[in-house]
C-alpha cells in the first residue's frame, strides 16, 4: 500500500484475514520494508496522523493469530483523511508539569491543566500533542494530573487524566509504548485533578526504575495505590493509609483536596528486575488529618509493605515537589499553599534520608513551585522557582540558581531578556525543570505556557517562549463573517479575550483588549463585515462588557451602556446578535434579552420570558441573525439542562424587537438539554432556512422556524446512566452552514458534531442532510469539539474548538 501528499493523516485499511485475531500495521519510506510499526488492532482499519505532507509512505499490515504473526493482508487501500491545523496563539494556558526522561536526550513531556499533553520534537524544535484522540467522552481526561516514564525505556510513557476531584472512580490512566501516539486505557479506582488547586504537585505516578512493571500512584482522595503489572490492576497501599475521603470530606473542603502529593523512589540503578525497596510518599495536610497519619513524609523500605513517619523540619505544610539527586541526597520543597501561585511561607531543604536536614533557602513573602538538581553535592546545579511572584523589577524572584549545592543564589529570570519581550512570565513558577542532558537548557511554566533559557550559566539567561505547537486556549464561541471579508475567524476564548485573525499562521493582534477578561460571543453585520461586535467579561472586576469595531477589527470602543443583565450575568452562555451596523440583540446569561438600535447607547429589553435558573447551568436564549433578512431574529431556549422544559424557537419580524413562539418548535418536541450542548444557525444564502441541533437529535426548518423537520441520522449513545437523563455521547450537540460544493443541489454544506450510528465525529452534507460523510476520523477528536463555525469562502474548511485545544481549521 502507498500514500503520497497525504496531508496529515491517512487511514489505512484492509481486508479481513480468516482465523486473525489481530493485525500489526507498518510504516516505511522503503518500498518492501515494514518500517516502523505504528499500531496493533482488531479492526480492518488504522488512522495515523504523524505522516508528513508530500512524503511517499508505504504500509505493510500482517495478521497474527495465536500461533503468531502471519503473511501481509492481500487486500489493502489508504484514504487520505481531512488535515487538521491550529490556527496560531501560542500557549495561552496552565501548562502543570514538564517530564524528561533521565538517559534519552530531547525526550520531554509536557502535561497542562485542560489541554491535554505533548510532546518535544526536537527535529522541528515544537510541540507534537500526544492526547488529540481522545474523543468527546475522553474530554475530562484533557485535564493531565501526572506523565510518568519508564526510565529503562524511552518509548513508554504513561498519563493519569481526570478533570476534578471527587468521592467517585473516575480517573484513568493512559498507557503508550510508542511515545504517545497510541493509546489504551485502564479505568481507575479514584479520581483525578488535572484542574483542581495543586495540580502542578507531583509526579504522583511514578515507573519503578529496577522494576518497570510496578507503579505507584499517590491519589488526591484515596491514599496511595500500587500496581503490579504495569497499571492493568491497581491495590491502595493500606500498609499506608485505608482511608477514602467520603463525598462530604470533598466538599467541606471545596473539592481542591491535595490527598498524596508525590511518590518518588531512593535508587541510583536501573532495571535490576528486583522492586526498589525504598521510597518516599509527601502527604497533603488535608489527607494527614483525615487519615490520622503523624507526618507529611512517610519512608517503606520494603517496597511499600510498611510504612514510616519521617520527622521533617517543616510540619503543616505541602511538599510539592522532591529530588533525589544521584549521590542519594534528596532536595525537598515546603510550602504553604497547594498553588497554583502558593502565597508562602516556604523552605528548601537538603535531605541524607536520615534525620539531617540543611536548609538551603527560604522565602517568607512567596512560595515555592519548581524544583530541579544536576549533579552533586557541593556542585549541584539547582534550579528554584519562586511562585506567587508578579512583575520582572530589579530584586524580583522568579527562578533562582544554585551552582554550589545551595550555598548561594542568583536570579536568572526577572529582568533578563526575554523573546517576546512583551509577554509576562512571572506568577505560576510552578514547575522548573534542568534539562538531564544540558545543564544549561532551563525551562519553567507559568500561567500562559513555557519559557526556556539554553545559557543558564550566562550572567544574562536570554529566555524564549517555548509554545510552538502548543496551544491550551479555551473558545467560547466562533463566528465567520460572509465571502469576502478581510478576515476569516473571529474567536472568543477563556482568560484571554476576543480576537479577530487576519493570519491564520500568526498570533492575532486585533482585539478590544489586552486585559485578562473572557470573549463570550461575537457576531457581524452580513450586509457589512466590518462591523464587529461583542460581550465577554473582564476578570479583574468580575463585570460584564460589551464592545465594537467599525473597521474589521483594527480599532475598537466599549458600548456606552450595556443591556440589562450585561454587568453582573457573564456567564458563557451569553451571546450577542448582529442584524446591521449599529443594530444588535444581546442575550446576557439568565436575563431576557434585549436590543440597541444607537450602537449601545441604549438598550430596550425584548418580549422575550424570562427564564429560569436550572441546577447551576449557564442558561440563555441562543439569538440568530437570518443573514438573508436582517429583520428576522430567531432565539432558541434549549430548556436549561436535561430536567428542564422542552427546547423551543422564537421568531422575530421586526429586527429582533419583538418575538413570537413557534409552535411547530414546540410540536417537534425538542429535548431539553443545557445551553453548551445545543446549537441553531442559519443558512447564509436563503433566508429562513434554519437548523437546530438539540443535543440529541438535528432539526430543519425552511419556513423561518414555522415548521420543523427531525433528521434521523444523528442520536445519542446511552450507556449505563438512566436513558432519560446524561448520554454517554451527544447525539448532535454543534452545527454549522458553509460555502457549499461546487454543483451540490443544496446551497450551503451542513457540518454536524455529533453521532452517526454510534461513533462520534464531525460529518457533512453537500445535500441538506439527505447523506453524510465522516469529516474528522479517531486521531483527531480533540476531547471533544464544543464549538463550530464554517468558511464562506473555501469549501470544506470548519472552524473547531473544544477540549481547551485552541483553535483548529480543516483543510
Amino acid at each position: 500500500m502507498k500514500a503520497t501528499d497525504a496531508g496529515a493523516q491517512v487511514t489505512v485499511s484492509w481486508a479481513a484475514v480468516s482465523g486473525a485475531t489481530a493485525y500489526r500495521v507498518y510504516r516505511s519510506t522503503t518500498q518492501g520494508q515494514r518500517g516502523t510499526l505504528i499500531g496493533s488492532t482488531s479492526s480492518t482499519s488504522l488512522a495515523d496522523s504523524t505522516v508528513v505532507n508530500g512524503t511517499t509512505y508505504y504500509f505493510v499490515v500482517t495478521a497474527s493469530n495465536a500461533t503468531g504473526e502471519g503473511a501481509a493482508s492481500a487486500a489493502a487501500s489508504v484514504t487520505h483523511g481531512t488535515a487538521w491545523t491550529n490556527a496560531k496563539y501560542g500557549g495561552g494556558g496552565y501548562v502543570t508539569g514538564l517530564v524528561f526522561h533521565p538517559t534519552s536526550a530531547n525526550v520531554l513531556y509536557a502535561r497542562t491543566d485542560v489541554g491535554g499533553a505533548y510532546r518535544w520534537n526536537q527535529a522541528t524544535k515544537a510541540w507534537v500533542p500526544i492526547t488529540d484522540g481522545f474523543s468527546g467522552a475522553e474530554g475530562s481526561y484533557h485535564g493531565v494530573e501526572s506523565i510518568a516514564l519508564d526510565p529503562n525505556n524511552d518509548q513508554a510513557v504513561y498519563l493519569v487524566g481526570g478533570m476534578y476531584a471527587s468521592a467517585d472512580a473516575t480517573a484513568r490512566l493512559y498507557r503508550s509504548s510508542d511515545r504517545g501516539d497510541h493509546w489504551s486505557h485502564v479505568d481507575l479506582p479514584f479520581s483525578a485533578g488535572g484542574n483542581n488547586n495543586g495540580r502542578a504537585i507531583g509526579e504522583r505516578l511514578m515507573v519503578d526504575p529496577n522494576k518497570p512493571s510496578t507503579l505507584f500512584y499517590g491519589s488526591r482522595t484515596a491514599g496511595l495505590w500500587k500496581s503490579a503489572d504495569s497499571g492493568a490492576t491497581w491495590a491502595q497501599v493500606n500498609a499506608l493509609s485505608s482511608t477514602k475521603m467520603s463525598a462530604d470530606q470533598i466538599n467541606a473542603a471545596g473539592g481542591q483536596v491535595m490527598g498524596v502529593e508525590l511518590v518518588v523512589y531512593d535508587t541510583g540503578t536501573r532495571g535490576t528486575g528486583t522492586a526498589t525497596s525504598t521510597l518516599y510518599a509527601a502527604i497533603a495536610p488535608d489527607y494527614v488529618s483525615v487519615a490520622g497519619l503523624g507526618s507529611n513524609l512517610y519512608k517503606s523500605t520494603n517496597g511499600g509493605a510498611s510504612w514510616t513517619a519521617v520527622s521533617t523540619p517543616v510540619s503543616g505544610s505541602h511538599i510539592p515537589h522532591m529530588v533525589r539527586a544521584a549521590d542519594g541526597k534528596f532536595y525537598v520543597v515546603f510550602t504553604q499553599g497547594a498553588g497554583p501561585s502558593s502565597p508562602g511561607p516556604a523552605r528548601l531543604y537538603k535531605f541524607d534520608g536520615g534525620s539531617t536536614w540543611t536548609l538551603l533557602n527560604s522565602n517568607d513573602a512567596s512560595g515555592y513551585g519548581g524544583l530541579s538538581v544536576f549533579g552533586t553535592g557541593s556542585t549541584a546545579r539547582i534550579a528554584l522557582g519562586v511562585t506567587n511572584t508578579w512583575g520582572n523589577y530589579s530584586g524580583q524572584k522568579i527562578v533562582q540558581l544554585s551552582d554550589d549545592g545551595g550555598s548561594t543564589w542568583r536570579e536568572i529570570a526577572a529582568t533578563m531578556p526575554h523573546t517576546p519581550a512583551d509577554d509576562g512570565f512571572s506568577g505560576w513558577i510552578d514547575d522548573v525543570e534542568i534539562d538531564p542532558s544540558d545543564r544549561d537548557h532551563v525551562l519553567h511554566v507559568y500561567g500562559g505556557g513555557i519559557w526556556e533559557t539554553r545559557n543558564a550559566s550566562s550572567a544574562t539567561p536570554s529566555w524564549t517562549f517555548a509554545v510552538d505547537g502548543l496551544e491550551e486556549t479555551c473558545a467560547l464561541a466562533l463566528r465567520t463573517p460572509p465571502a469576502g471579508a478581510p478576515y476569516p475567524v473571529i474567536y472568543s476564548v477563556g482568560d484571554v479575550g476576543t480576537w479577530v485573525y487576519t493570519d491564520l499562521a500568526k498570533k492575532p493582534t486585533q482585539g478590544p483588549s489586552t486585559q485578562w477578561s473572557n470573549g463570550n460571543s461575537s457576531d457581524v453585520a452580513w450586509s457589512d463585515p466590518l462591523y464587529i461586535a461583542g460581550v465577554g467579561l473582564l476578570n479583574s472586576s468580575g463585570k460584564g462588557t460589551g464592545f465594537w469595531s467599525g473597521d474589521g477589527g483594527k480599532t475598537w470602543a466599549t458600548f456606552a451602556s450595556l443591556a440589562a443583565g450585561g454587568v453582573a450575568n457573564t456567564s458563557e452562555a451569553s451571546n450577542i446578535a448582529v442584524t446591521a451596523r449599529n443594530k444588535a440583540v444581546w442575550a446576557p446569561a439568565d436575563s431576557v434579552p434585549s436590543y440597541t438600535t444607537d450602537n449601545g447607547a441604549s438598550w430596550t429589553a425584548t418580549n422575550l420570558p424570562a427564564l429560569t435558573v436550572i441546577g447551576g447551568f449557564p442558561r440563555s436564549y441562543r439569538m440568530v441573525a437570518d443573514r438573508k433578512n436582517p429583520n428576522k431574529v430567531y432565539a432558541y431556549d434549549s430548556g436549561g439542562a436535561w430536567w428542564g422544559t422542552p427546547g423551543k424557537v422564537y421568531v422575530s419580524t421586526d429586527g429582533g424587537h419583538n418575538f413570537t413562539l413557534s409552535p411547530g418548535s414546540v410540536s417537534a418536541n425538542l429535548r431539553a438539554n443545557p445551553f453548551g450542548n445545543t446549537s441553531m444557525a442559519v443558512n447564509p444564502n436563503v433566508e429562513g432556512d434554519l437548523w437546530l441541533a438539540d443535543g440529541n437529535a438535528v432539526y430543519h426548518s425552511v419556513d423561518s422556524g414555522a415548521n420543523w423537520t427531525k433528521l434521523s441520522n444523528f442520536a445519542s449513545v446511552w450507556g449505563s446512566r438512566d436513558p432519560g437523563q446524561w448520554p454517554e455521547v451527544q447525539g448532535a450537540s454543534v452545527l454549522a452552514l458553509g460555502k457549499a460544493r461546487a454543483g451540490a443541489a443544496y446551497s450551503a454544506a451542513v457540518y454536524v458534531v455529533g453521532a452517526m450510528n454510534g461513533v462520534w465525529g464531525v460529518y457533512r452534507s453537500d445535500d441538506a442532510g439527505t447523506s453524510w460523510q465522516r469529516f474528522n476520523d479517531d486521531a483527531h477528536q480533540f476531547g471533544g469539539i464544543n464549538l463550530m463555525a464554517a468558511d464562506q469562502n473555501l469549501y470544506g474548511r470548519v472552524y473547531t474548538a473544544g477540549g481547551c485545544r485552541g483553535l483548529f481549521y480543516s483543510n
